[in-house]
């Protein structure tokens, strides 16, 4: 059981307080209600460059690093199609400058044009050596948008187009800052060794005065159903062949979205999974394979992937794959397996709930999903899932006409 107090600033940012005095470090953590799906679709991947962006430093202070490393600190970042998450971890006694520096760079982030300027070669660089000159690199760029026709999942958090980035304008940049970073559109989260009314205090006077912002009013259109198979062949300077297939699944908060958890472990979840031992222990068509969803808010995907040994055939493979699904479409899954992927989460659950940071993360993460206690339930609602529910989903998952395939042919 994770305890935390919660309180709102006048200006709408919401603050969750945990406590745990058995460590000396101290987190802050700052979520912010913005991700790659909340972009335009002509001015993609802006939600990840300002990832980088707001690492250049606000007006009052020039490196933000710097500050914090003095501090004895060390932070990081990263971006989602859903949201944008910030933190920070130092020694107990030297908190108030993670406030000083999180609030400075809400209140009064330093654009220029040479600050873009370096911040888009940077994302510029990366998109090219992670997607487009890495083997491999682009198939996510082309499973979704053959898997999502008007949901904005349909590109990635890196962007669409790289000439999207490297067209931004400072204005563009400050006016998804000024919509998007604003108090009442983020969640702040202090873990550690503090306490309550200490944390009262310092929001208050670091973050108090920023303006709140207008609250975001999403219209994301609704991927509709699907109703026909996809399928796209892809030849390529890679060295295997690849299989890639994916289903449309629920979003993060649909009551159907553990028994999806679930199976995606007793199909590929590591070296014992049913995928693994069947294709590439005993039959030796793949090299690895495996099986996993993202977890978005919205309707995910669930993917199996893998890599074929060199010289088996493409529809062999498949075939092989197919016998598979049919087994978990027509036959209850044993309570043994079943009990056993349900230890392995409770087990990573636990592990997760070790770090305080990772709590921290997970407190603001179930807040933005509408409901932080959840972080505290959740395992009671993967233990009820029934075999009779696994098969059920099993049946509605694993139906040809919701399925996208990518098959990705070696030139070599």
């Amino acid at each position: 059981m994770i305890h935390f107090d919660q309180f709102e600033l006048n200006n709408g940012l919401r603050v969750f307080v945990h406590e745990d005095h058995s460590t000396p470090m101290a987190v802050v953590n700052v979520m912010y209600d913005v991700g790659a799906r909340d972009e335009n679709p002509s001015r993609t991947g802006f939600a990840h460059l300002f990832e980088h962006l707001m690492f250049g430093g606000s007006i009052n202070i020039p490196q933000y690093d710097e500050p914090l490393q003095l501090a004895g600190g060390e932070n990081n970042a990263y971006t989602t199609n859903d949201l944008t998450n910030y933190y920070a971890q130092l020694p107990a006694e030297n908190i108030e400058t993670a406030f000083w520096l999180e609030s400075d760079r809400m209140l009064s982030l330093a654009f220029s044009e040479k600050s873009l300027d370096v911040q888009r070669k940077v994302v510029s660089e990366e998109f090219k050596e992670h997607y487009l000159n890495k083997p491999y690199g682009d198939v996510w760029h082309k499973m979704r948008e053959l898997a999502y026709k008007v949901h904005p999942y349909r590109w990635m958090t890196i962007g669409k187009e790289l000439s999207h980035v490297e067209n931004a304008t400072l204005k563009d940049v400050k006016d998804f800052f000024f919509k998007y970073y604003r108090p009442s559109n983020a969640i702040l989260v202090v873990a550690g060794h503090v306490t309550l009314p200490q944390v009262k205090h310092l929001s208050e006077k670091w973050f108090g005065d920023i303006e709140a912002g207008q609250k975001i009013i999403r219209e994301i259109p609704k991927e509709p159903n699907q109703i026909e198979a996809r399928v796209l062949d892809v030849h390529a300077n890679v060295p295997l062949d690849s299989f890639y297939k994916s289903w449309h699944v629920y979003g993060r908060l649909d009551k159907r979205y553990y028994a999806t958890d679930l199976l995606t472990e007793i199909l590929g979840g590591g070296g014992s999974s049913r995928l693994y031992q069947a294709l590439v222990k005993e039959k030796q068509l793949f090299s690895n394979i495996e099986c996993y969803h993202f977890g978005t808010i919205d309707p995910d995907l669930l993917t199996i992937e893998g890599k074929l040994v060199k010289g088996v055939k493409m529809a062999h493979a498949e075939e092989a794959l197919e016998e598979e699904l049919d087994k978990i479409r027509k036959s209850l899954v044993e309570e043994k397996e079943l009990q056993k992927v349900k230890n392995k989460t409770e087990s990573l659950i636990a592990f997760e709930d070790m770090s305080v940071m990772n709590r921290a993360n997970s407190l603001a993460f179930y807040s933005l999903l509408g409901d932080t206690n959840m972080m505290n339930t959740e395992l009671e609602k993967y233990q009820a899932v029934t075999a009779e529910e696994l098969q059920h989903q099993a049946k509605v998952i694993f139906d040809e006409s919701n399925s996208n395939t990518l098959h990705y042919y070696s030139e070599n």
